[in-house]
């Protein structure tokens, strides 16, 4: 039965479902639910550290159960993305109720599409990865398989990752700089790899074109579906998607670096390169996300046996929180800065 807690992600499109179809002030229940009740749950439960076995880290990993709840996701987003666009399409709104509602689109992608994509990415089959993709699709990001997986986990922690918030940087200029440079480094990774292939960039190996068509073709039929201004809607949910995305980097991040040899090699990714949270609630919700330490030093680790590392740096709340308090500069690098290591301050 334990095992069955991460049917609790699913808490957070039921909020989203709840908001489309009660509306009004109800139009922002899965904002208050991910940013109200779920820390007012972390503040409240105490979180056990549990270490698994070895053979309870093989029989977790062997269970399809965990793979099944991920999947479901897939109709689950894009089932609601649909109610929810049809839905600001076709009622009668007030402008409160619209904002209400892509609000709550923009958190549910974020949640259990990018991060379930993000999941997903790093899983070896075709299918999986073709589901991440997928996933990716509506909040306009599908670059970030490409990034993530081979630009992100290889320079995480030095100046080389548009990803890794550096200290004092402000969260709305990371926007901008993690935005652009991770874009632009997708296409950079892309063209590599077409050139040690030797491929031209028109090539049905370049998949960054692909990515741009498959967007563009979710945006086309949602214009022929349901006209331009709901396309409008469709791209401030994808563009809020990723800005809770980024600001998620922004927080896994911050400050912590990576020391570099006199040869000019980075040492490795080790636990401490990123911020761990071992908040009951958002572990669930996020499929372990939050124990970011562990993913980082093995990236191929499924979420089910990803563990909490006490020797990591530990923020001080769960990611909701802790988003919050990332978007009043003054109050992050007042509880932040102190915790960043030394020796990683006298690197920067």
């Amino acid at each position: 039965m334990n095992d069955l807690k991460y049917l609790f992600a699913y808490t957070i499109p039921l909020s989203t479902a709840l908001s489309i179809y009660f509306l009004d002030v109800f139009s922002y229940g899965a904002v208050f639910y991910a940013f109200f009740v779920i820390p007012v749950l972390e503040l409240m439960l105490s979180t056990p550290n549990k270490t698994f076995t070895e053979i309870e880290k093989s029989s977790r990993l062997i269970n399809i159960l965990f793979d099944l709840m991920l999947y479901a996701n897939l109709p689950i987003v894009f089932g609601l993305m649909g109610y929810g666009l049809y839905t600001l399409s076709t009622e009668s709104l007030a402008v409160y109720e619209i904002v209400g509602l892509i609000l709550s689109l923009g958190i549910l992608l974020a949640t259990n599409a990018i991060n379930v994509a993000h999941e997903l990415g790093h899983r070896k089959t075709k299918l999986e990865q073709t589901m991440s993709k997928a996933l990716l699709m509506p909040c306009l990001y599908m670059h970030f398989f490409f990034e993530h997986n081979y630009g992100h986990h290889q320079n995480v922690a030095t100046p080389k990752d548009p990803a890794t918030s550096k200290y004092n940087q402000i969260l709305y200029h990371f926007w901008f700089t993690s935005v652009i440079k991770q874009f632009r480094n997708a296409w950079e990774i892309q063209m590599e790899i077409l050139k040690k292939e030797n491929r031209s960039f028109v090539s049905t190996k370049n998949e960054m074109i692909f990515y741009l068509l498959f967007q563009g073709l979710y945006l086309g039929l949602i214009f022929c579906a349901f006209g331009l201004q709901t396309l409008f809607y469709a791209l401030l949910v994808g563009i809020l998607s990723f800005l809770f995305l980024e600001t998620i980097n922004y927080i896994e991040h911050y400050g912590l670096l990576r020391d570099k040899s006199p040869s000019g090699r980075y040492e490795r990714v080790q636990t401490k390169h990123s911020w761990n949270s071992n908040h009951l609630i958002g572990r669930i919700v996020l499929y372990e996300l939050t124990r970011h330490s562990d993913h980082h030093h093995k990236a191929s680790k499924k979420y089910q046996v990803l563990e909490h590392k006490s020797e990591s740096p530990q923020l001080p709340f769960g990611y909701p929180t802790c988003i919050l308090i990332a978007m009043i500069p003054p109050l992050w690098f007042r509880l932040m800065n102190p915790r960043i290591p030394e020796e990683m301050l006298a690197i920067g």
